[in-house]
């Protein structure tokens, strides 16, 4: 019998490089890269014909033994003539001790030889002799080696490197620097290094934003609110904006021409001043971005606690404050944890923010950014600076499992839960109001300047002579004898935002639930390696990433830096979390007898996945989806090093026309954005569709019963 799969991968290894560049600096294809003495695609080549041959003869064990073992060697060869070429060429598997850019020949080669490798262990025992989860494992794992592990790798190992050489002594200088760590501010009127100042700000914002939501949930939760659909549209509008427009808005409010600045001065004398750029002004603006999704998770947490223990403390006679103090709030205390954690991550990566509003005020994601694109161009201390900025991350992860490892916080069981939560204490209403109420005031006008401050003359002098101009500027069409014109500026910015959006969005949905699925379903060695790897990338901030990729990925032999492919690789692998997580929820829903029963109609395990698990997973989809798409919309910080003049992102575009002090271009290029994101969300939620899980409507019932 004639197995189809190593044909496939022959014809697809064999054709891709021949069609396509092997090499990317010279465009060199399979012919010539093979004339020019590389062994590595002529073994890859090989290994791919007798695979083929073999199954088309019918000897599956001898096609399965060719692509393991032609398979690894190939690859092998590959890596070291890519990675070490020096050593390549020493032992014959390279034609140059130079190495030279791989180019989309050359990758097509790999998948396909990676894919042959898998697909013959399988056949001898691996995964179960199960070829659709060993080829699915062993690709994710390759590609979140190349894409994930090896920048970050490359970037601790640029940390060490001098002009002439590399050694511990360059790091330790780059390290100790005084710029880094000094905390003279503490004593005395001189500034803070970038690291404590990093600390303190996400101490701080984490703190405000989770005792804001915490607040906001117990309101939301806890009394009858009139409105509460209301709380969840503020918690939705951050999700769908650029992250430094907030920033934006404040300085066209509290700016030194702002609209409530010059009223303090005009109606009250309250001088003019400063205060906004600095440590107050970003904290305010880190808060108000992250106290909405603060909210959505103390919400949800709130809602799913069980009201039993409040009960029994009732009984007991405690006061509404004791319980609150002694039963609610330690139930909640994994949430609150969370919620800080995720506050305090996000406002170590937060780049916009900083950027606008920083002042003299310096954190680590700005200071690598100007060590990356300023002026002395220092490769290595921005190297330096993201490892500071990756120790603090972990070591805010290793923290929250420290304090709540071996502590249960399990409040439904078996038992019927039908009791009422307790109220909140007397007066406490009264107090959250008074501080929610101008909470959302400041929230409302902060998203009215974004939504009007476009459509209007000059919103920051208070001139609302209504006008499009600025929204002429970025998005004029024009009809020529030629066709159709995008006249306007932002244009070109804009389609490359939505078509590499687009094209990472099914990428990380396919990715990330594949990975899910392999991971909650299938036993395996190395199961727990492989999820590691696909978390880490949710673990390390969007600045190191960027930096990650522009070290690794400006040389040979994976040279991607400047195209299209490195912001869609870049997305794809920083999102891919999310969808993991999503499918592995989904899938904990999902009874494992229905893959049994596919299994035991001889189904293969892909085509279970394709036709019983995944019209299941319908919202894990869309999720995942909606969040990579909105993500890779928005993203400042890990693209903002790997944007050119040919692919430029929105969101860079929104920072250089801050910077240039054009800010109701900018404001209108935000509202645009926002308006376009909620018609994409809206549309693919049309296109996937969702799970109709459940009975059958009463007629069918009805007609079934006769």
């Amino acid at each position: 019998m004639i197995d189809r799969f190593p044909v496939i991968l022959a014809a697809a290894g064999l054709i891709g490089p021949a069609v396509l560049a092997y090499h990317a600096d010279d465009g060199t294809r399979l012919a010539g890269a093979l004339a020019s003495g590389h062994v590595a695609p002529a073994l890859g080549c090989l290994a791919l014909v007798l695979a083929a041959g073999a199954s088309l003869a019918g000897a599956q064990r001898a096609s399965a033994l060719f692509g393991a073992i032609g398979g690894m060697l190939a690859l092998v060869a590959m890596i070291l003539a890519g990675f070490f070429p020096a050593l390549a060429a020493g032992i014959g598997f390279a034609g140059s001790e130079v190495g030279r850019a791989i180019g989309p020949g050359a990758g097509i080669l790999a998948l396909a030889l990676v894919a042959l490798f898998a697909g013959a262990i399988a056949r001898f025992g691996a995964f179960r002799n199960d070829r659709f989860v060993s080829v699915s494992v062993i690709t994710i794992g390759a590609l979140v080696v190349m894409f994930v592990f090896w920048p970050v790798l490359r970037m601790l190992s640029e940390a060490f490197h001098g002009e002439s050489e590399a050694r511990a002594a360059v790091f330790l200088d780059r390290l100790l620097q005084g710029d880094i760590w000094s905390l003279a501010c503490l004593w005395s009127t001189a500034r803070c290094g970038v690291a404590p100042n990093t600390v303190i700000l996400g101490i701080l914002a984490a703190f405000f934003s989770t005792t804001l939501a915490l607040g906001l949930a117990l309101i939301a939760v806890r009394t009858n609110v009139r409105f509460p659909r209301a709380f969840d549209a503020l918690a939705i509008l951050p999700i769908i904006t650029p992250p430094f427009v907030i920033g934006l808005a404040l300085i066209v409010l509290f700016g030194r021409t702002g609209l409530i600045t010059t009223a303090l001065w005009d109606w009250f004398g309250i001088p003019r001043s400063r205060w906004l750029y600095g440590l107050p002004g970003v904290l305010l603006a880190q808060v108000l971005s992250q106290v909405p999704l603060s909210f959505l998770i103390l919400v949800g947490s709130l809602k799913a606690l069980s009201p039993t223990l409040e009960e029994a403390a009732q009984t007991l006679r405690a006061t509404r404050t004791r319980i609150l103090l002694t039963v609610t709030l330690p139930l909640l205390l994994p949430a609150i944890a969370n919620t800080y954690l995720l506050a305090f991550v996000e406002s170590l990566a937060d780049f916009g923010n900083p950027l606008v509003l920083g002042g003299n005020f310096e954190v680590l994601s700005t200071k690598i950014f100007f060590a990356v694109v300023g002026a002395q161009h220092e490769p290595g201390r921005a190297a330096v600076l993201a490892m500071v900025l990756l120790a603090f991350t972990l070591a805010a992860f290793l923290v929250q499992m420290r304090l709540l490892a071996n502590a249960s916080f399990v409040t439904v069981s078996g038992k019927g839960d039908s009791g009422v939560p307790a109220a909140l204490p007397k007066g406490l209403p009264a107090g959250l109001w008074s501080v929610i109420i101008p909470w959302i005031g400041l929230t409302i006008a902060v998203y009215s300047i974004v939504l009007i401050g476009g459509f209007v003359k000059d919103i920051g002098r208070f001139d609302m002579t209504p006008t499009l101009d600025h929204l002429r500027t970025g998005f004029l069409v024009e009809w020529t004898d030629n066709g159709l014109f995008w006249a306007g500026s932002a244009w070109d910015s804009f389609w490359t935002t939505v078509l590499v959006s687009a094209a990472a969005a099914p990428l990380t949905a396919i990715i990330g639930l594949l990975t899910a699925y392999v991971l909650a379903r299938q036993k395996f060695r190395g199961r727990r390696s492989l999820e590691f790897l696909t978390m880490l990338s949710f673990a390390i901030p969007g600045t190191v990433i960027g930096v990650a990729y522009i070290l690794a990925f400006n040389v040979p032999p994976v040279e991607i830096t400047g195209t299209g492919f490195i912001l869609i690789a870049c997305f794809v692998f920083r999102n891919m979390p999310v969808g993991v997580r999503a499918g592995i929820a989904a899938l904990s829903q999902i009874d494992p007898s229905l893959d049994e029963a596919s299994a035991t109609l001889r189904a293969s395990t892909g085509r279970t996945l394709m036709t019983v698990v995944l019209p299941l997973m319908k919202p894990a989809i869309v999720a995942t989806l909606i969040f990579s798409f909105v993500h890779a919309m928005t993203a400042v910080s890990a693209i903002i090093f790997l944007v050119t003049a040919r692919y430029n992102m929105a969101t860079a575009y929104i920072v250089g026309r801050v910077e240039a002090g054009e800010y109701s271009l900018a404001i209108a290029y935000c509202a645009f954005m926002i308006i376009f994101m909620i018609a994409a969300i809206a549309t693919i939620r049309f296109l996937v569709g969702e799970a109709r899980l459940g009975r059958r409507g009463s007629e069918t019932i009805a007609a079934g019963g006769h």
